[in-house]
């Protein structure tokens, strides 16, 4: 049985005689300008109003108290161990407490206010030599004693609490200083601020730090899921061992190094680890979206893991597992938001949204995987063919494909690198065969990619297929990329942005070449063959032209534009090299019709099989 015993405290109460220290399990001092600015907001709104009635009266302690109602400021949760009190929750509110004090005092000082003295004592006794700070942030004594002392110099070296505790000091003290423009009124603020502002401080009587964290969770408490999973697992290593081996100080390295790409990124990796190494299926792998913290340690996935009040398998998981492939994650996450040589399918991958490459990158890699470079390699390559092929012949499904994901990840959990590239091709096959309700032989079809069209596939993928298509010309006739890959794919702006152009107009002319038959004319314009990208203002000035008129706009435009233009071809031996090794048939279109987009369909099909096959 654990008990919670609620206490009804002001801040006079809350600070003076108590030690609180920060526990492994809690997270840095965070808050920045808006929530500190709406605490302050709050806290004022109610002095002001009675400020105002009141502002005659002199400052005392019984007058404040009769006149002035009180103001709640949220609980705050401690814990008991060993003799000393720790903050579970709520370090965020009395950390920006203390900081409003430090600023108080400095005023008073300045006002040489008799008051100066009590407020001192609110945020520092005195341990023989030393200044002990009430809010014990043990790593951070530094900066508290720079700016309780008011030094100009405030050190910030001990890491984000540091800086936040600076930043958010400046933006107290400036709030003050408009607010509180006398003597008079920062006296009378000094006694609301320490009697009349409550919390409720509910101690939790537990000593096994693991539980305390789900009675805490289970009261509602704002921790985040990884923060929760910490203070279980850290919460079994003795307290001696936990300093000795730097278990606290590897686990926030490993949370950094995720979060540094997203904030709480770090709960996305724990879904998707427990996912790559634990679910035989995406309904079983549900399990982890929410509350992956309880699960770790339910009996069927504790059988693995064993994570469950063994304090040397948490000490193991954390130096191996959570090192590991934090690292890898962190690796992959930065390949996807900018391009590298040989790893270029995990920058695509991203830009198609296929956030499916972490699930099986990180199942196809163990601990210290000496294959790490060619699986991600292998797996991202393998994600874009299988997404891109699919898509090309009008075969994906998104529910079909997410299960097929699972399953990969399955077949492929920690298999040599090898064997990845024919689970891959099996999965295509089967699930080609499933759209079409009979067996299928080959991985790309003519028949089945012949009337693909614009109306079949996203717009973004449109964008990125020809972005590729753009790509391998420039990189096979060594002319250059006329626009970053990314931007060809992502950029959507009026002017900047590029956009889907119909090499045939609508117009009674282009109708007239099917036979006035506007259902097919539609049906035929929209196939991939007849369109191509154009940037913003080329798209407008093209939009209604003739085809010969269209023709002249695509100068300079980009390489697949060009190749309708006999210009394209004049002189230019990289281009013949290219078409010589490839066998790809590129010819320019004096004129645009029917049997012109047709050869351009089968081209872009042989180029789509040049990339993927």
């Amino acid at each position: 049985m654990v008990d919670i015993s609620p206490d009804k405290q002001n801040i006079e109460k809350l600070f003076g005689t108590t030690v609180y220290s920060i526990d492994f399990y809690q997270r840095d001092y965070k808050w920045n300008e808006e929530p500190v600015t709406r605490l302050l907001d709050d806290i004022f709104y109610a002095f002001d109003v009675a400020y105002k009635i009141n502002e005659s009266i002199d400052p005392k302690p019984e007058t404040v108290a009769a006149k002035y109602p009180w103001y709640y400021l949220n609980t705050y949760v401690t814990n008991t161990i060993d003799g000393r009190v720790y903050i579970v929750d709520g370090q965020q509110r009395l950390t920006t407490l203390t900081l409003v004090l430090i600023s108080l005092m400095h005023r008073a000082e300045t006002k040489q206010s008799k008051l100066a003295g009590w407020v001192k004592n609110k945020i520092a006794g005195q341990a023989g030599f030393d200044t002990q700070f009430w809010m014990n942030h043990e790593r951070h004594t530094a900066t508290l004693e720079a700016l309780f002392r008011g030094n100009e110099a405030v050190p910030t070296e001990s890491g984000l609490t540091a800086e936040n505790m600076l930043r958010n000091y400046r933006v107290i003290d400036d709030y003050l200083s408009d607010k509180l423009t006398d003597q008079h009124k920062l006296e009378t603020f000094i006694f609301y601020f320490l009697h009349r502002l409550v919390l409720i401080n509910l101690a939790v009587e537990q000593t096994d730090v693991p539980m305390v964290f789900e009675v805490i969770n289970d009261r509602g408490v704002r921790l985040r899921p990884y923060e929760i999973l910490k203070g279980k697992l850290l919460g079994q290593i003795d307290k001696l061992e936990l300093d000795s081996g730097k278990f606290n100080e590897k686990w926030e390295q490993c949370v950094d190094r995720v979060n540094q790409h997203l904030d709480d990124e770090i709960d996305e990796f724990f879904v998707y680890y427990l996912k790559s190494k634990f679910s035989d299926s995406r309904k079983s792998g549900q399990r982890f979206d929410r509350d992956y913290h309880r699960e770790i340690f339910k009996p069927d996935l504790n059988k693995d893991l064993k994570l469950e009040r063994n304090p040397n398998r948490a000490k193991s998981f954390i130096n191996k597992e959570l090192q590991y492939f934090t690292k890898l994650y962190d690796r992959i996450m930065t390949l996807a938001s900018e391009e590298v040589d040989g790893f270029e399918e995990v920058y695509y991958n991203n830009l198609n949204e296929m956030d499916s490459q972490y699930l099986l990158i990180l199942a196809s890699c163990k601990v210290n995987d000496p294959e790490e470079d060619i699986k991600i390699k292998f797996v991202s390559y393998h994600v874009d063919r299988l997404f891109s092929l699919l898509r090309l012949q009008r075969s994906y499904d998104s529910n079909e494909f997410s299960d097929t994901v699972f399953e990969i990840s399955v077949e492929i959990r920690e298999k040599t690198a090898k064997e990845i590239a024919s689970v891959f091709e099996g999965k295509l096959i089967e699930l080609l065969s499933k759209r079409r309700g009979a067996e299928v032989a080959n991985a790309f079809e003519y028949g089945q990619f012949r009337n693909t069209s614009v109306s079949d596939i996203p717009t973004r993928f449109t964008r990125y297929f020809f972005a590729r298509v753009d790509r391998l010309i420039a990189k096979e006739t060594n002319s250059g990329e006329k626009h970053p890959f990314g931007d060809l794919v992502t950029k959507t702006g009026a002017k900047n942005g590029f956009h889907i152009e119909h090499i045939l107009s609508y117009n009674k002319e282009n109708i007239n070449i099917y036979g006035g038959d506007e259902e097919r004319f539609e049906a035929e314009r929209n196939r991939l063959g007849g369109v191509l990208l154009l940037k913003g203002r080329d798209n407008i000035s093209s939009n209604n032209e003739s085809y010969n008129l269209k023709l002249k706009s695509y100068a300079k435009t980009l390489h697949w534009n060009e190749s309708l233009r006999e210009d394209s071809y004049k002189s230019k031996k990289d281009f013949e090299g290219f078409i010589s090794r490839t066998h790809l048939e590129f010819e320019s279109c004096t004129a645009f019709g029917p049997d012109e987009l047709e050869r351009r369909q089968k081209l872009l099909f042989e180029i789509a099989k040049y990339l993927w096959i």
